[in-house]
C-alpha cells in the first residue's frame, strides 16, 4: 500500500490564549492527528505540523505556510489536514492560487471539520460559499475596528500606542512632559536653519538629542536611540504638536482633547519648507538619502538605486539594481567599519607620509565616509571599495584641532590602484538571519561579514546545547517553549543542531563556512539527515 505523508497546519489570529497549557494550536493539531489515525488503513501517516501564531488569514506572509509550500513543491507531502477551511486562509483569491499549487504537486487537502467532495460542482460551490463567507467576516471584522478607531479619534480621544516625543500618557490622554516639549520646538526651529532633514539630522546629533524614551506598565525601559532623517520627517509632519488627532485611513483630522506645543504659523513655516524641498511632488513620499547613495554600483556599472519599504508594520531601507536588493543598514554598517579599521591602520607601507599624516588627522564621521568613497563596487559574495586618496583638499573640513589618531593595527585587505585609489575588498554573505526576538521564528534578510556569519551559527549551536541540557535534566518540550517564549517547533530545530557532524561544527567555530551556507539551510540538514556523510555532503556542496 502506498504511503501518504500528511501534513497538519494550524492557525492563529491573535496571540490571545497562546499562553495557555492547552491552547487552539494545540485542540487543531491533536484533532488532526485523531483523524490521520482514523485512515491508516488507507495509507496515511503524520509527517509534520506546521504552526502560525498570531498570523492573520488574508495573507499569505506566513512563515510555516512558506515552509509547508516548500515541503509541497518538493514533493514530500500529499495530503495536508486543517481544521477548518479558514485556518488555511480567509481570502478567496490567496486559497485558490495554493490549491493549484496543490494540484499540480498531487497534494489534496481536507477539512476535518467540513464534509465536502471537490470532484463534484455541488461541492466546489460549497467550498467557495465557506471562503466567502469566511473572507466576509474578517473583511467585517476590520471594518468594525477602523469604524471604532475613527469615532474614537473623532472625539479627540488618543487611541493608544507608543507616545509622541513632547507628550506623555496619564489615564488614556497624552500629556506634555515639561523637559521634552523644548526638545520638539528645537526639531522644528532647527530644521528651518537647515538644508533638509538629514542636515537637520545631523545638527541634532550634535546637540545631544535623542530618540523618545519611556518605561512601560512592566517598568521596562525603551527608546532613546539616536535619531535618524525619518523620526525628524515624522516629528516636523505630526498634527499632534498642533493639539490634533490625525486619522490616516480617511485623511480627516479631528480636535484633540490634549494640549498644543507648536504654534500654527512655525508649523505651517516648516511645512511649506518641507513641499518647497520636495523634488518629487507627485510621488507617495520623498525618499531621504542613506549613506552610500549614488555611491554602489553593480560589476555591469548599474547604479543601485535608493529605496523605502514597509513590511508587516515595519519600515526599511534597502539598496536595489538589476533585480539584487540589499539592506541598507546592514551594508551601511559593513562599509562604515571598513573606513573605520582603514583609518586606525598604519598606512606605512603603502601610502606616502604625507597622505598617511591627513588620513590620521581626519575624526570620522557619516558625512566624511560619503566624500571619502569614489564609488563601491558589488560583485558575488564581495563588496570593492574605492576610496579617494588622490587630492585630499576634502579632509581639511574633517580635522579637528590638534587631533591625531595614533592606532597603528595591521590591515591587508587593500591596495593603490593605478589611479591612486584605495582599494578595499570585503568579504560578504547575503543570508537570512534568525530574529531572536521572533517567537514565531521569523527570519529577515540581512548581509553579513563572514565573521557575523560564523557568530549566528555559534550563537545557534550555543542555544542548541542550551536547550540539550535543559530537555536531558527532565525538563518537557512544552515548558522549554513556554519559558524561552518560542513555539515547540523552533525548540526541535535548534535541538537537532546539537547533533551535526563534528568536522562541520569545528569548521563553524573556525569561521570556515562556504558562502551558500546559512543559518536556514544548516538547520534543514541538522533535522533532515542523520549521516554525518550526507550532513557534510549538503553542507560543503
Amino acid at each position: 500500500m502506498q504511503q501518504i505523508n500528511c501534513a497538519i497546519y494550524v492557525r492563529k489570529s491573535t496571540d490571545h490564549g497562546l499562553e495557555q497549557q492547552f491552547n487552539s494550536l494545540d485542540n487543531q493539531e491533536q484533532s488532526c492527528k485523531a483523524y490521520i489515525q482514523s485512515q491508516q488503513f488507507q495509507g496515511w501517516q503524520f509527517y509534520k505540523t506546521y504552526s502560525d501564531a498570531a498570523i492573520s488569514g488574508g495573507t499569505m506572509a506566513r512563515p510555516a505556510l512558506k515552509e509547508m509550500l516548500g515541503e509541497i513543491h518538493a514533493g514530500k507531502i500529499q495530503c495536508v489536514l486543517v481544521y477548518k477551511i479558514d485556518r488555511l486562509s480567509r481570502s478567496i483569491f490567496d486559497f485558490k492560487t495554493m490549491m493549484k499549487e496543490f494540484d499540480k504537486h498531487n497534494c489534496n487537502m481536507v477539512s476535518i471539520t467540513q464534509s465536502f467532495d471537490t470532484s463534484s460542482a455541488m461541492g466546489k460551490l460549497t467550498l467557495n460559499m465557506l471562503l466567502s463567507f469566511a473572507e466576509f467576516e474578517r473583511e467585517v471584522a476590520s471594518e468594525r475596528v477602523r469604524d471604532k478607531m475613527r469615532a474614537t479619534k473623532a472625539k479627540g480621544i488618543w487611541i493608544g500606542g507608543i507616545p509622541p516625543i513632547g507628550y506623555d500618557i496619564a489615564f488614556g490622554k497624552l500629556v506634555p512632559n515639561e523637559s521634552e516639549v523644548p526638545i520638539v520646538r528645537t526639531v522644528f526651529e532647527t530644521y528651518l536653519e537647515s538644508r533638509g532633514f538629514n542636515d537637520c539630522c545631523y545638527k541634532l546629533i550634535e546637540m545631544g538629542i535623542q530618540q523618545k524614551q519611556w518605561t512601560t506598565r512592566n517598568g521596562e525601559v525603551k527608546g532613546g536611540a539616536k535619531i535618524t532623517p525619518n523620526v525628524v520627517e515624522r516629528i516636523l509632519k505630526s498634527e499632534i504638536y498642533l493639539g490634533k488627532i490625525p486619522n490616516r485611513t480617511t485623511n480627516e483630522v479631528f480636535d484633540g482633547l490634549h494640549e498644543p506645543i507648536i504654534d500654527k504659523e512655525l508649523f505651517d513655516s516648516v511645512q511649506k519648507k518641507i513641499s518647497e524641498n520636495n523634488n518629487h511632488p507627485d510621488s507617495r513620499y520623498n525618499l531621504s538619502k542613506t549613506l552610500l547613495h549614488n555611491k554602489m554600483f553593480t560589476t555591469s556599472g548599474v547604479p543601485f538605486k535608493n529605496k523605502k519599504g514597509c513590511r508587516q508594520f515595519k519600515h526599511y531601507r534597502y539598496y536595489r539594481a538589476a533585480g539584487i536588493s540589499l539592506p541598507a543598514g546592514d551594508l551601511d554598517k559593513i562599509v562604515s567599519d571598513e573606513i573605520i579599521v582603514f583609518l586606525d591602520s598604519d598606512m606605512t607601507e603603502k601610502l606616502s607620509e604625507e597622505k598617511r599624516l591627513a588620513f590620521k588627522q581626519t575624526l570620522f564621521n557619516e558625512k566624511l565616509l560619503h566624500e571619502m568613497i569614489d564609488k563601491i563596487i558589488y560583485g558575488e559574495n564581495k563588496i570593492t571599495i574605492f576610496i579617494n586618496s588622490d587630492n585630499l583638499e576634502y579632509l581639511n573640513k574633517f580635522q579637528p584641532y590638534n587631533y591625531l589618531n595614533q592606532k597603528a593595527i595591521q590591515m591587508n585587505n587593500y591596495f593603490i590602484n593605478d589611479k591612486q585609489q584605495i582599494v578595499i575588498e570585503k568579504e560578504i554573505f547575503i543570508t537570512r538571519g534568525v530574529c531572536v526576538k521572533n517567537r514565531n521564528g521569523g527570519f529577515e534578510t540581512c548581509v553579513l561579514t563572514r565573521c557575523e556569519n560564523a557568530d549566528i551559527f555559534i550563537h545557534a549551536l550555543a542555544v542548541g546545547w542550551k536547550y540539550k541540557q535543559m530537555y536531558e535534566s527532565g525538563t518537557c518540550i512544552k515548558h522549554i517553549a513556554n519559558g524561552e517564549k518560542r513555539d515547540i517547533r523552533t525548540i526541535y530545530k535548534y535541538l537537532n543542531l546539537v547533533y551535526l557532524s563534528p568536522r562541520i561544527i569545528n569548521d563553524i567555530i573556525d569561521g570556515k563556512i562556504p558562502h551558500e551556507a546559512k543559518l536556514q539551510s544548516l538547520i534543514e540538514i541538522a533535522s533532515k539527515y542523520d549521516s554525518f556523510k550526507e550532513q557534510e555532503k549538503m553542507f560543503y556542496n
